[in-house]
């Protein structure tokens, strides 16, 4: 499936996808408006072509004991190739990580973090993150509430 030849039913499956990962093959051919052999091929078709990349539950932080979010700053000594990777790679193997991302401009990377408490979270950041290897500023941000978390992204149906 080329990237650039999305129709609208393609479009319509993907935002209910996207809206509800567990919905029924019947059900979203409904709403798609199309029967539910070709709606099943659809689904698929787009599975492998890479626009799903997965099937995730919604799970609430604080009912499973993480009462702390924040973000996280970086900056690091060297922008080096290896170096970023070596950093990267590091980030992959710390759970409270939930989400690394690059940066330009004066910071390297942004983290979004989950901790137990608040001291769980000071200490991944002053225990682990500050003396990680080629780390050299790290500024931090706790989450008061958050406003807005809209997964996905925003798909206009034609």
């Amino acid at each position: 499936m080329e990237h650039h030849k999305l129709d609208s039913i393609d479009l319509r499956i993907l935002a209910e996808l996207q809206a509800n990962g567990r919905i029924t093959n019947v059900e979203l051919s409904r709403r798609a408006k199309i029967t539910a052999p070709p709606c099943l091929r659809r689904m698929r078709a787009l599975e492998k072509a890479g626009y799903i990349r997965g099937y995730h539950a919604d799970l609430d932080p604080k009912l499973l004991g993480f009462e702390v979010q924040g973000f996280v700053f970086v900056g690091l000594n060297s922008q080096a190739e290896a170096d970023l990777k070596r950093f990267e790679e590091q980030v992959r193997s710390w759970p409270q990580v939930r989400e690394c991302h690059m940066l330009s401009g004066e910071v390297d990377f942004l983290l979004k973090c989950v901790a137990k408490d608040l001291s769980a979270f000071q200490s991944f950041v002053t225990d682990t993150l500050t003396a990680a290897k080629n780390v050299a500023s790290v500024k931090s941000s706790l989450v008061i509430h958050p406003t807005k978390t809209e997964p996905g992204i925003p798909l206009e149906i034609r």
